[in-house]
């Protein structure tokens, strides 16, 4: 009897020789935007044909329309913590342009300032930071997940520590306070990590598989943040959030954008079981010697360059080169793709069968 697509996961995550390597993709209501180049009912089909992908997926069934608050152009969006949230394209997550924290008061002598001291973060029963939270739906998803055979996950709002830092001080205020040691700042840390370990214990009594703890930390080419910093500043709560998961025998999935290989140590110090980065700004070899056998690795699909722009065989190749030289029998290797505009749909389609065709590579 075949195994469920959870346990299978489970056992490449742990190491513990999966069947298949999981791969999954997300589809983003902005690419059903006609306006974009792409035919919604050639996307249609193609999501109906890749059914280890998109399983039991019917016709009609996609929301092609965008739910975030914070994702529509031209209207400003309020988290739970203050921050205003503006996108010039809908569908897109766009930038904070409101920070409440930007003019905290001069350091004075309350060592957290004015502002800070009058600051206090959302009511994790109501709200998870970005949007509101409705706990009984949630725990109806994670008993329904289960019965079906799927993953039960939770996941901190993307930008749970340092991008909150960010959202609420602005990037200039924030690198001025850790240059500064600003002692207002551990305040402000503490503030956080004590609301995300809040958010945490809550998801962690509806006994989920994995929870998650995305953030992005890194550009194109090097980090937003040196590594003295976030040694400093942000991997010490990293690690009390993944110890207060792993103590209930739960998977830590930890995810950042862009380029960390120099913070690779820290994340595999700091806990996790599971690293979701991207492919090609770390470099697959980089990847294979940095990462491999430490953590899985939950690999984050060029959506680029080859993807958008190669052809079949460029495209069959990079995902061919991403299992032979990061999977193994063993387990430790998941494939995710989502492709954004301008990708085209037979680029797609080309991503797609790749991934369905190597995900057996070890089978």
């Amino acid at each position: 009897m075949a195994i469920s697509s959870r346990e299978n996961t489970l056992r490449a995550f742990r190491f513990e020789k999966p069947e298949w390597i999981p791969i999954s993709a997300g589809f983003t209501s902005v690419m059903w935007d006609a306006g974009r180049g792409n035919d919604p009912e050639e996307i249609e089909d193609l999501l109906v044909s890749h059914p280890i992908l998109f399983p039991s997926y019917q016709k009609g069934t996609a929301n092609r329309v965008e739910t975030h608050p914070d994702m529509f152009a031209g209207q400003p969006y309020t988290d739970g913590w203050g921050c205003v949230w503006e996108t010039t394209i809908t569908g897109l997550c766009g930038l904070t342009t409101g920070h409440p924290l930007a003019d905290w008061g001069p350091l004075c002598s309350a060592p957290e300032g004015v502002r800070l001291d009058t600051f206090s973060s959302p009511d994790p029963e109501f709200h998870d930071g970005k949007f509101p939270l409705n706990w009984p739906r949630l725990r109806e998803h994670a008993l329904e997940a289960r019965k079906e055979g799927w993953l039960v996950r939770f996941d901190l709002p993307h930008g749970h520590t340092y991008l909150r830092l960010q959202d609420l001080r602005g990037f200039e205020n924030l690198m001025y306070d850790m240059m500064d040691a600003d002692p207002r700042l551990d305040r402000l840390v503490d503030l956080i990590e004590q609301f995300n370990l809040a958010l945490i214990d809550r998801f962690l009594a509806l006994q989920p598989d994995i929870v998650g703890i995305p953030e992005d930390l890194g550009a194109q080419e090097h980090l937003v943040i040196s590594p003295k910093m976030f040694r400093k500043y942000i991997k010490p709560s990293y690690l009390r959030m993944t110890e207060r998961i792993k103590a209930h025998g739960v998977l830590v999935h930890e995810h950042s954008d862009g380029h960390i290989l120099e913070i690779i140590d820290d994340l595999v110090d700091a806990g996790g079981d599971i690293l979701n980065l991207q492919d090609l700004v770390n470099g697959i070899d980089n990847i294979a010697r940095c990462v491999k056998g430490r953590l899985a690795i939950d690999l984050d699909i060029d959506r680029q360059s080859v993807t958008v722009t190669g052809s079949r065989q460029d495209i069959d190749d990079h995902i061919h080169e991403c299992v032979a030289k990061l999977g193994s029998p063993e387990g430790g290797l998941s494939l995710f793709y989502q492709p954004w505009p301008p990708t085209s749909v037979e680029n797609m389609r080309f991503t797609f069968d790749a991934l369905e065709k190597y995900c057996l590579f070890y089978s």
